[in-house]
Parts: structure tokens; sequence; C-alpha cells
């Protein structure tokens, strides 16, 4: 027998923002140091957005601002129209 299984989630919704943060920080990472060792996870409620996990890298990454940019990409770029509304 197989069982297959799989993850989806609507337009909009948190995960994606949290997958798309966490794939632009390997980006940043690997693109500053292709030796960069990157196991991070990203959650999200209401105005914030937190990286965790275990970053090593010889670059200098600025995190906040990948967050930020990635944030304001999928189109939350005012307090009008907050995490929250996700």
């Amino acid at each position: 027998n197989f069982l297959f299984s799989s993850e989806s989630v609507n337009e909009g919704h948190p995960d994606k923002l949290c997958d798309q943060v966490s794939d632009a920080v390997l980006d940043a990472c690997l693109k500053a140091d292709p030796y960069s060792k990157v196991a991070c996870e990203t959650a999200t409620k209401d105005n914030m957005v937190m990286v965790f996990g275990e970053i090593t890298t010889a670059g200098k990454i600025d995190y906040e601002a990948i967050v930020r940019e990635q944030v304001r990409e999928i189109g939350f770029d005012s307090f009008v129209d907050d995490l929250s509304s996700v």
C-alpha cells in the first residue's frame, strides 16, 4: 500500500508568507556564502514575523530587511492592512 499526503493552503494564508520568508533567508545566506548551513523556520501572528533556528554563514545578512521586503512584496505595506487580516 502507498499513502499519499500533501498540504494545501489558500492564497493569503500565513504559511505562504512564512515559506517565502524562510526561502528568502536561505537564498540570501547562500548568495553571501555558498557554504552556509541554514535550518530556519518562520512564524507569524498579527504584525510580527519571527525567524528562528540555526544559521551558520560567513556572510553578513540583514534578516530584518529580508523579512520586510518579503512582506512588502506580498502586499502588506501598511498597518491598515496588517498581517492580522490573514
